[in-house]
């Protein structure tokens, strides 16, 4: 089968980053699918992988978010039939859906929604699960949550799906970062109640809109830059939340009001199979069907065209220049 990845990691996007290869095709055992790989969308964890994991003298596919047909079952499998479009977003510890086919866990997919194409649908599941596991798991929001909630870096892949769950399925009000024209009008759209620039001090925004502090506060991107204003805007005994890397982060600041600290990292229930890992399968099935009643719409920003080297190279270099407003998709080899 054709597959696209790499040998040797690089730090920045460039026309040798990422090769095609041919693999033998995957086989299907205990809870496992073979998908038939029909599109998928690109991630921030793509490009970091890309620059930290060396697979030599193996090749390393890249690609968590896809959709596909089921093509043949593992023996255990109990949750899908063969001929069945599902959607997914992997285990970061196995080969990625950058491939015509790909082996994926039953337990961490999905139907995929009716209503929307193969293109739109690649662009929610490791976004989608990554922002209701924060939402729900981490800061155990709800419809009776009248909290405020400030999400930092807004316009991108997690910040997109994430408005939508926070505006629809929660009562809280909703501020969102966004330093672009485009990216404002983007958050709004989804759900934002005020929009305020992360290229500007946080709390002199927040008090010109009325905010002294902020219960509930999200960072998606850029963390350590923003952490002493995070500090300073949120609520005593409030929650702050964060899904990227920063180099090094203060925690004891957080102390004096007794903020909580919660990470989100999605491939943790596939990483170690916890015994909730159907849980992710159950989230995408919620998602799906909130697609399909028309009270999610789908976060794809710009569609690239197929699943290739260099389609593959530019959305990483897009993701890199910290840019791109929704979620990159390719679609057919």
């Amino acid at each position: 089968m054709k597959a696209i990845g790499y040998k040797n990691p690089s730090e920045t996007a460039t026309a040798g980053s990422l090769q095609e290869y041919t693999l033998d095709m995957p086989v299907a055992s205990a809870r496992d699918l073979l998908i038939e790989v029909k599109a998928v969308s690109v991630n921030p964890v793509d490009t970091k992988l890309r620059g930290r994991i060396n697979p030599s003298p193996d090749i390393k596919v890249l690609g968590y978010d896809g959709v596909g047909i089921v093509k043949a079952v593992g023996e255990q499998v109990t949750l899908f039939n063969v001929g069945d479009r599902v959607f997914y977003a992997g285990d970061m510890s196995r080969q990625g859906s950058n491939a015509e086919f790909q082996l994926v866990d039953e337990r961490i997919v999905g139907l995929a929604p009716t209503s929307i194409s193969d293109a739109q649908a690649a662009a929610l599941p490791l976004t989608a699960v990554t922002a209701w596991e924060l939402l729900f798991d981490r800061l155990q929001l709800n419809r009776d949550s009248n909290q405020s909630v400030l999400i930092i870096g807004a316009a991108g892949g997690v910040g997109s799906i994430m408005l939508q769950l926070a505006k629809q399925l929660t009562n809280v009000t909703i501020i969102a970062t966004a330093s672009r024209e485009k990216s404002a009008d983007w958050v709004r759209k989804l759900g934002a109640d005020h929009v305020i620039n992360h290229h500007q001090p946080l709390a002199e925004q927040l008090t010109a809109l009325g905010f002294d502090s902020v219960d509930n506060i999200v960072s998606l991107t850029n963390t350590d830059q923003h952490f002493e204003q995070i500090v300073e805007c949120i609520t005593p005994q409030g929650k702050f939340a964060l899904i990227d890397d920063p180099a090094s982060l203060n925690v004891v600041a957080l102390k004096r009001k007794s903020v909580s600290l919660h990470w989100e990292f999605m491939f943790t229930r596939s990483l170690f199979e916890t015994t909730d890992m159907q849980t992710q399968h159950d989230i995408l099935s919620q998602i799906a069907q909130l697609i399909d009643n028309g009270t999610l719409v789908t976060t794809l920003g710009e569609e690239l065209g197929k699943i290739n080297v260099e389609n593959l190279v530019k959305a990483h270099q897009l993701l890199e220049s910290q840019t791109a407003v929704g979620k990159l998709v390719l679609a057919g080899f």
